[in-house]
């Protein structure tokens, strides 16, 4: 099973080159400049959903990619990394609750992310790691306070499919109490996780601080 450690190596290594992959692959004008995940590789924001998403670059060494917990707040944990020099900041939390159909199916662990990268002009982009292989060209969503928003699926990360919804998507997450995601595997098993949002804000926050230095 992925450790939450390796899984934010992952999500951080990817980082430097996620800005090659997004603008490699031409883009709706409404797609926002990609932003990072933790650790590990974070997977760069696919393509948004009219252009064919750009797969996520192979993780990359990504020198001091190793994340620093600067506040936990709630479930959610602030972060920053510094790969190849340059800073990102990102929230993470896991799920309180998974479930899968056809139920017990094992799968690693699922993380949502809200990454910030200043040398990209990039804030706030949300993505999730679902813990297995998604199915190539299904839709995932993310639901929040009663409105559902659709998630693009891209190896085993879900992000926003209108990109433009993205800053109502975090002021959703920031007021709510908790976020339902779901997606299918690449075996179609439906997973449905449940992320708490108490302390989001907070961490968010702390993040806008940190990584204005």
């Amino acid at each position: 099973m992925m450790s939450l450690q390796r899984a934010m190596v992952i999500l951080v290594a990817a980082l430097p080159v996620c800005g090659f992959a997004n603008s490699a692959s031409a883009q709706t004008p409404q797609s926002k400049a990609a932003k990072p995940a933790p650790k590990a590789a974070a997977p760069a924001k696919p393509a948004p959903k009219s252009a064919a998403p750009a797969k996520p670059a192979a993780p990359a060494a990504a020198g001091k990619a190793e994340p620093s917990l600067i506040g936990q707040f709630g479930t959610w944990g602030a972060y920053t990394a510094t790969p190849n020099g340059k800073k990102v900041c990102f929230a993470l939390a896991k799920p309180a609750s998974s479930k899968t159909n056809p139920p017990n199916r094992p799968r690693d662990p699922s993380y949502a992310f809200i990454s910030t990268r200043p040398a990209e002009k990039v804030s706030n982009e949300v993505s999730i790691m679902i813990g297995y292989p998604l199915k190539p060209g299904s839709e995932g969503s993310l639901e929040v306070g009663g409105t559902r928003f659709a998630m693009y699926s891209q190896g085993d990360g879900l992000w926003i499919k209108n990109a433009a919804e993205e800053d109502r998507l975090v002021d959703a997450l920031r007021k709510g109490a908790d976020a339902t995601v779901k997606g299918v595997s690449a075996k179609g098993t439906e997973t449905t996780d449940t992320f708490p949002l108490k302390g989001l804000s907070q961490a968010l926050d702390k993040l806008a601080q940190e990584c204005r230095r």
